[in-house]
């Protein structure tokens, strides 16, 4: 059973930055393309990153894209996610996911193509 778990969250004033962290165990960590969501409140959980089994390649949302970027260290089976210019939207719940691989290298943003979850790590950002 593969087991994630969020880390590096907290309270921060708009403009600054954090750095999220998501230790993974008990599966084949550097097979998985693994992502980051977020879920603010009242509202769907949306796609914010993902990153290939390998690294050297990720894809990212719209709303964070040239401020956020992920990124992994399969030596220590943890993926990243650092996030600059923080803006009171970006205020959520994120969550760490990943993804069994079934060939291809697609990047996938649905919630439901993702197999493992952690539990969250809450942001909040003030203005």
């Amino acid at each position: 059973q593969v087991q994630l778990v969020e880390s590096g969250g907290g309270l921060v004033q708009a403009g600054g930055s954090l750095r999220l962290s998501c230790a993974a165990s008990g599966g084949r960590f550097n097979t998985y393309q693994m992502a980051w969501f977020r879920q603010a409140p009242g509202k769907e959980r949306e796609f914010v990153a993902a990153i290939s089994w390998t690294g050297d390649s990720a894809y990212y949302a719209d709303s964070v894209k040239g401020r956020f970027t992920i990124s992994r260290d399969n030596a220590k089976d943890t993926v990243y996610l650092q996030t600059n210019s923080l803006k009171p939207e970006d205020t959520a719940v994120y969550y760490c996911a990943a993804r069994i691989p079934t060939g291809g290298s697609a990047f996938y943003i649905e919630t439901r193509r993702y197999d493992y979850w952690g539990q969250g790590t809450q942001v909040t950002v003030s203005s």
